[in-house]
């Protein structure tokens, strides 16, 4: 493998955290404008400075090549103090990525790439996932989950169980939270150099 190739790779995996930060602010204004939102956090690997990892990609696994860590989707946490309105939480996000594509502001993001954790305000309880798909239930087998769509765009993730470290401060940045507006933003938190 080419240093040109595993250089290139680098740079489109730091760009594809970029696309997800910014998806995650433009995400953050849509859902500041509903007053059950108490706070949105950007999670996961999108939320800290990338790491070098060997991939799954087989020419690098074969050849041990370490390159940054692949952000597949973008997780949020949304705290939330009623799930009344999550259909229209999720396309508001949906529009929004939408409309600041189109105008230029925004990256090319789908709402199917974003992976959203909806949690309680005060006890930090996962209450469940935010629905991608435009009905609920919209059989799919993913509906078929036990409890899924007992409230409508609350998805129930078979299997899943929401670790402690979640929401652990290094594992999150909160975005918004109610009452004080705009913490900061995704696309100013540390990113990787490039090797």
């Amino acid at each position: 493998m080419r240093r040109a190739e595993i250089e290139e790779q680098n740079r489109y995996l730091v760009e594809q955290q970029r696309r997800f930060r910014q998806a995650a602010d433009v995400v953050a204004d849509a859902w500041a404008r509903f007053p059950e939102v108490a706070a949105v956090a950007v999670i996961g690997s999108v939320a800290k400075p990338l790491w070098k990892e060997v991939p799954r990609f087989r020419e690098y696994r074969r050849a041990g090549i370490e390159v940054w860590h692949e952000c597949s989707d973008l997780d949020l946490a949304l705290w939330i103090d009623a799930q009344g309105r999550l259909g229209e939480l999720r396309r508001a996000a949906h529009v929004a990525l939408r409309d600041a594509y189109e105008a230029g502001r925004g990256p090319s993001v789908a709402g199917s790439q974003l992976d959203i954790f909806l949690i309680e305000p005060g006890t930090d309880r996962y209450l469940g996932r935010l629905c991608a798909y435009n009905a609920c239930p919209k059989e799919k087998r993913d509906c078929l989950v036990p409890g899924c769509g007992e409230i409508p765009f609350n998805k129930r993730v078979d299997g899943f169980v929401a670790h402690a470290d979640l929401l652990a401060p290094a594992a999150h940045a909160t975005l918004y939270r109610r009452g004080e507006g705009r913490l900061r933003f995704a696309l100013d938190l540390p990113a990787p150099g490039l090797a």
